[in-house]
């Protein structure tokens, strides 16, 4: 029988990406495409909605044209994408309205300082704060910001969807208007434990329901991609984060994994029961394969990736990310120095929008290289800030992290992630490991893979780190690191 396979369209911040997969996890082909970002304003991030469409459409076209295989070589197609991006189309064009409002974008919080108010009710009922990284003040904003937005909306001229919804909606020639449990779970009007939209959380907002998707699971037959091909099913639908918890093989509760993107994000298997957190970590529903829901924590790191990125293109220290590592391993140390990336506001678990980065330490001594050890260390760093509040949340203690990302391939940074964490790294065979959770959420779907054992059975791991930092070393850096986040905060 002749061999299929599964393609994956991984729609993230800064490119789209189209993978395919065989049978044993391995990449038979990938092509991407950079999306820009636009930053009108500071603090404001924004995409051409209708980019984003046309660079998933280039990377499946150059896939079949560069392998050779038709659409009746592919098993299904699964989609993963950025989460949070908020894109409002009409209805009766099906053209944007405004641009797509990226998850990184501040631009929305002054609305979200006048919700405030409803900040325990979004909590219990959403497991998210009130923050302008989610969906709902996204919302808000482009329907306050366009000609008579609310009337559009209430008059259902208008669609609202993350990328998810907005990539099958065209994909299916208007016919799919759908997401799956795991990118509702982070509009800020989706009840995780009732599994609906939330009609008082609603009318709060004042977003009217009629502009919302139908919400599924992320293992479901959603449609056909008519606009490739007729037969082209649609199996799997999951925001990347969850996407990428399930392609690590995180299927027990206690499973944690930090996937090191443009931001980092760590996400703990909770089980069937969702913990709320205390301490600034959100509630979310993670992948599942049948009916039952599963639930995780979250802590978010805004600026991961994105740090060696700035070292890049702002501040010009290197030419290439690859050679972050090379400088940071030509001292042996930060020379004091820590580096607090707040560009965009801090994450979890602060969630401070208002200040801004800083930088502690700096001598005469002070080199480039001290300086791009700091940065990759403030990866790591904020990262341990997210451990240590989800260990307490959870009441279990994380000896083991499961690692992914682009950022990964720096060794320096994993050898240090693990120092400071006093934890075992493991990096998986395939780093693609977003895509491959869209890739399994399909295979499981249409029967191209049997069962979670056989997933099991397939997923391999091809590096470990282990820590080496004295308990001592351990604990300065972690006293002067406090030290420092709290003068950050203070400096507004």
């Amino acid at each position: 029988m002749k061999e299929k396979y599964i393609l994956v369209v991984d729609q993230g911040t800064t490119s789209s990406r189209a993978i395919l997969f065989n049978h044993n996890e391995e990449i038979v082909y990938k092509s991407q495409q950079e999306v820009a970002c636009f930053f009108p304003n500071d603090g404001w991030v924004e995409q051409n909605a209708l980019d984003i469409y046309l660079s998933v459409l280039n990377v499946i076209n150059d896939i079949l044209l560069k392998t050779n295989l038709t659409y009746d070589d592919i098993d299904s197609l699964g989609i993963t994408n950025q989460r949070e991006t908020t894109i409002i189309w009409d209805k009766k064009t099906g053209m944007p309205v405004y641009n797509a409002i990226v998850w990184q974008s501040r631009q929305s919080a002054d609305i979200c300082e006048k919700w405030k108010k409803y900040e325990k009710t979004v909590h219990v009922k959403t497991g998210l704060i009130i923050n302008p990284y989610f969906s709902a003040s996204k919302i808000r904003f482009i329907l306050d910001h366009i000609e008579n937005g609310q009337k559009r909306a209430e008059n259902g001229d208008l669609m609202f969807g993350t990328v998810d919804t907005w990539l099958m909606y065209k994909l299916s020639r208007e016919n799919i208007f759908k997401t799956d449990y795991t990118n509702a779970s982070r509009t800020m009007f989706f009840n995780i434990h009732t599994l609906q939209y939330d009609d008082e959380l609603l009318k709060l907002f004042n977003i009217p329901k009629c502009m919302l998707p139908e919400v599924c699971p992320s293992s479901y037959f959603y449609g056909n991609a008519t606009a490739l091909n007729e037969n082209l099913k649609i199996r799997a639908v999951a925001g990347d984060q969850q996407a990428a918890l399930f392609g690590q093989n995180c299927f027990e509760k206690g499973d944690s994994k930090n996937t090191y993107g443009t931001g980092c994000f760590m996400l703990m298997n909770t089980g069937t029961q969702p913990i709320l957190s205390e301490n600034g970590l959100i509630t979310t529903i993670a992948c599942s394969y049948d009916e039952q829901i599963v639930y995780a924590l979250e802590g978010s790191v805004f600026m991961g990736g994105a740090c060696v990125q700035r070292l890049r293109d702002q501040m010009r220290m290197i030419k290439s990310a690859g050679e972050s590592e090379n400088y940071a391993k030509k001292v042996k140390n930060s020379g004091g120095v820590y580096v607090v990336p707040a560009f965009v506001g801090l994450g979890a678990p602060y969630w401070d929008d208002n200040c801004r980065g800083a930088i502690f330490g700096l001598t005469r001594a002070t080199t480039k290289e001290h300086f791009i050890n700091a940065t990759l260390n403030s990866i790591a760093l904020q990262t341990k800030d997210v451990l240590s509040v989800m260990e307490k949340e959870s009441k279990a203690k994380i000896s083991l992290l499961k690692v992914d990302g682009g950022a990964t391939a720096n060794d320096y940074l994993m050898q240090y992630q693990s120092d400071i964490l006093d934890v075992k790294l493991l990096l998986p065979n395939c780093l693609e490991t977003t895509a491959l959770g869209a890739c399994y959420l399909a295979g499981l779907n249409s029967g191209y893979f049997e069962s979670i054992d056989e997933i099991k059975n397939i997923h391999k791991y091809k590096k470990e780190f282990m820590p080496k930092m004295s308990k001592k070393i351990r604990e300065d850096i972690d006293k002067k690191w406090a030290k420092a986040i709290e003068a950050t905060r203070v400096f507004k």
